[in-house]
């Protein structure tokens, strides 16, 4: 059997349309558009990358943005200060703070630091707290994303036995609740599991968010499972020449998974259409107009 692709760039493209449509619904209503404000500490090269891809979708939706940069070597203090300048800043209505951090800047402080209104990256302990007892909030971009991915493939998450493969507070554990949300069965594995292979091949559906290359096999998915892959790998090839793999070996699990994300061009687009998502979410909330079903 081969699985059916998730086309992660489709849906990411679709869901950025509606936002597109939701900014010009904004700025009509109010005479500016919504405004992200991405900061990056360092020059870490997949930060770069990732910030540069942040703010060229901004612009495409019509949102402003805000790219503030600081050095490597720029101090815990330094960059609170900056993040509460652009809590003040009222043409602000999202703050991203691109990790990870350089060693010497605590991130729990960075996160803690946000206004949790314009908390977009919905990492702050407020967001964390409201998704946990089912209340709105803003939630983190790739657990939203892979819950819409998912979507694609099943009308309805309910009753569906999910496994997440992670226990991270940026993926796992909040896609645990918006899928518990989804009135899904959910268990969240990790390293120290036993059999972590016989817990995945129970599950409908299987989101790996390990970090660990090509840690899931064929033999753990159930014949005809969904299968969404969060992972982004950097490995060497024999030929010298690197490779970006998530945390599924694709082409075994392939012929054994009913639906599958590929690495690259699943859960990675998804990831920056929410993000976009939840700032014009945010600037919607911030002046009483009614937050969009998007």
């Amino acid at each position: 059997m081969t699985a059916r692709l998730i086309d992660g760039k489709a849906a990411a493209a679709e869901l950025r349309a509606k936002v597109a449509a939701e900014v010009r619904r904004f700025a009509a209503a109010h005479g500016r558009s919504p405004g992200l404000a991405v900061v990056l500490v360092g020059d870490n090269p997949a930060s770069e990358s990732y910030v540069a891809s942040k703010t060229k979708m901004s612009a495409q939706a019509g949102m402003q943005s805000f790219d503030h940069r600081l050095p490597g070597t720029a101090g815990e203090a330094e960059l609170l200060a900056l993040i509460a300048r652009l809590n003040d800043d009222p043409s602000v209505h999202g703050i991203l703070v691109q990790l990870p951090l350089p060693p010497q800047i605590d991130p729990y402080h960075v996160i803690a630091a946000v206004d949790p209104s314009k908390d977009v990256d919905g990492f702050h302990p407020t967001n964390a707290g409201r998704l946990a007892l089912g209340l709105p909030s803003l939630v983190p971009c790739t657990p939203l994303g892979c819950v819409m991915l998912a979507k694609t493939v099943h009308a309805s998450l309910s009753g569906l036995e999910a496994v997440i493969v992670g226990r991270s507070n940026i993926v796992g554990k909040p896609l645990a609740q918006l899928l518990i949300g989804q009135s899904a069965t959910v268990t969240v594995a990790h390293s120290k599991t036993r059999d972590l292979p016989a817990v995945c091949r129970r599950a409908d559906l299987v989101i790996a968010a390990a970090g660990r290359p090509e840690l899931v096999g064929r033999d753990w998915i159930r014949p005809g499972a969904t299968v969404i892959d969060v992972g982004i790998n950097r490995v060497a090839g024999e030929d010298g020449r690197y490779r970006i793999v998530g945390d599924v070996a694709f082409a075994e699990v392939c012929e054994v998974a009913g639906a599958i994300t590929p690495v690259p061009g699943g859960v990675g687009p998804m990831t920056i259409a929410c993000l976009l998502g939840n700032t014009v979410k945010a600037a919607c909330l911030s002046t009483g107009l009614p937050a969009p079903k998007l």
